[in-house]
């Protein structure tokens, strides 16, 4: 019996670690640092500096994330930023830096010859990303309501895609 309850133990240990490390690593990718990384490397293939951290512009992030939990999703329309959201389904751990990441695949959808977008997709979560001016940013995710998934919203100052306007300059880019 003994066997069977240090066997137990050992199992249930080994689980907590698992789900500690996948917690630990989920957040990780949630943290200003990783927002920041995220988004400066997206730049950097453009040819652009790095983005920072704005704490108003995370708060206002937040409180915009946490009024949209019962819906998981929207945009806020707030004048005087720039705003990329995401939703992701419920069953998975979504990170900051996944919403990031989708956004920034978007850039196969961009032409920069035209300055325009292509496909069955949009481009202008990537565009905004890599705005030349948005240099500030602020960003925040939540748990939504219900088992409906994540919400991801970053915001960006000053605002990017403005019409006739490049995200980067051509000598800029590495494309």
């Amino acid at each position: 019996m003994a066997a069977t309850t240090r066997s137990a133990c050992v199992l249930a240990l080994a689980l907590a670690v698992v789900a500690v490390a996948a917690t630990t690593t989920t957040m990780a990718q949630n943290s200003p640092e990783d927002y920041v990384a995220a988004h400066t490397a997206a730049r950097a293939e453009v040819g652009l500096g790095q983005v920072w951290w704005d704490q108003n512009l995370a708060d206002y992030a937040e409180w915009w994330a946490n009024q949209r939990r019962g819906v998981c999703g929207g945009h806020s329309g707030v004048v005087g930023y720039g705003e990329n959201t995401y939703w992701g389904p419920a069953g998975w751990p979504w990170s900051g830096v996944d919403a990031v990441n989708l956004w920034v695949d978007e850039k196969q959808y961009y032409d920069y010859d035209s300055n325009s977008c292509w496909g069955p997709y949009g481009c202008g979560h990537y565009t905004q990303v890599v705005w030349h001016d948005s240099t500030l940013i602020g960003c925040a995710r939540v748990e939504c309501d219900n088992d409906l998934g994540v919400f991801i919203t970053c915001n960006y100052y000053p605002p990017g895609n403005w019409d006739n306007q490049r995200p980067y300059l051509a000598a800029s880019s590495a494309a």
